[in-house]
């Protein structure tokens, strides 16, 4: 998928309300995602776990809420995405 699909794939599921792929927002730009989990093998699983189920503490104390209405082949495209910035 290209990155302009991602992106529109992140817009229609509410990402960009609280994330950016250059800065940081409410959560981290998705660049100091891909920045802290490069070169970890298990960060795509984890991530996708993560943006499913919801939590906090890796990026301060603002909790992500889950996103468990969102498909698990978009989650997977969209933790892609964001790990390949």
């Amino acid at each position: 998928m290209a990155a302009s699909q991602a992106e529109a794939l992140a817009q229609k599921n509410g990402c960009l309300a609280c994330h950016s792929v250059e800065k940081k927002m409410i959560g981290p730009s998705y660049k100091e995602v891909a920045a802290k989990y490069k070169g970890d093998k298990g960060a795509e699983a984890r991530l996708v776990e993560k943006v499913k189920a919801g939590g906090s503490g890796n990026w301060g104390a603002m909790p992500m809420p889950p996103h468990a209405h969102v498909k698990d082949e978009d989650i997977k495209t969209l933790v892609h995405w964001v790990l390949s910035l």
